[in-house]
């Protein structure tokens, strides 16, 4: 079991705690405001009502030993780069921070956080990435320049080998994983002699533009 904490419980920081902690999480959720953290007690380990730009406040909590900690306070940017620089100090490993802007993001880097989230951003991408490739089944989002996708093999990869397609060599991807269908088995770093069938799905690592030349197969 993992241990977590939310700092803001806003729509997006409540929906994060909720999430965790069905999850199977310990999660501590934390906000100034009362009525939020009632809100939120049903659905976390424990509901805080506490100040997080007090550091001394923050000290009491033990998140240096948390798994990671969520920041996710509303528009005033000043309150978030304070308490990611004081999570930072205390010794916070992992401190995943929600941004406003690009600006915003670079200033919570450097006071500590470890990884920016942007949900309209990110969700909106989802979306529309979802929307023009119709192949994708699902997408996550890494960094820039890369996807991980799932997606149904192109005509052309049935009834051929790993090994034959070599697609590391030809397309610079990768197939970590393989979803059979028909019967359903999930297989992990398939074998180079592993056969594609039209119902199995490739689950793909790559640069974005590499992922293209192979959606143009379809």
């Amino acid at each position: 079991m993992k241990r977590f904490a939310v700092i803001g419980l806003g729509n997006f920081g409540f929906h994060a705690a909720k999430a965790l902690y069905e999850d199977g999480n310990e999660v501590v959720a934390i906000d100034t405001d009362k009525a939020r953290v009632q809100a939120i007690d049903p659905f976390c380990t424990e509901a805080v009502v506490l100040d997080s730009t007090d550091k001394e406040a923050l000290k009491t909590l033990g998140l240096e030993d948390m798994d990671g900690v969520i920041v996710s306070t509303g528009t005033k940017i000043s309150t978030s780069v304070l308490i990611c620089l004081y999570l930072q100090e205390i010794g916070v490993k992992k401190i995943l921070a929600k941004a406003l802007d690009d600006d915003h993001g670079k200033i919570l880097r450097r006071v500590g956080a470890t990884e920016i989230i942007h949900p309209e951003r990110d969700m909106a991408v989802r979306i529309s990435r979802g929307l023009s490739r119709p192949n994708v089944l699902d997408f996550i989002p890494l960094a820039e320049e890369f996807d991980l996708i799932q997606v149904g093999p192109p005509r052309d990869f049935i009834g051929k080998s790993l090994k034959d397609l070599n697609l590391r060599a030809k397309y610079n991807v990768h197939i970590i994983a393989i979803k059979e269908l028909v019967p359903e088995n999930f297989i992990l770093v398939p074998p180079a002699n592993f056969v594609i069938k039209d119902s199995d799905i490739l689950i793909m690592l790559g640069k974005s533009e590499d992922i293209r030349r192979i959606k143009a197969l379809k």
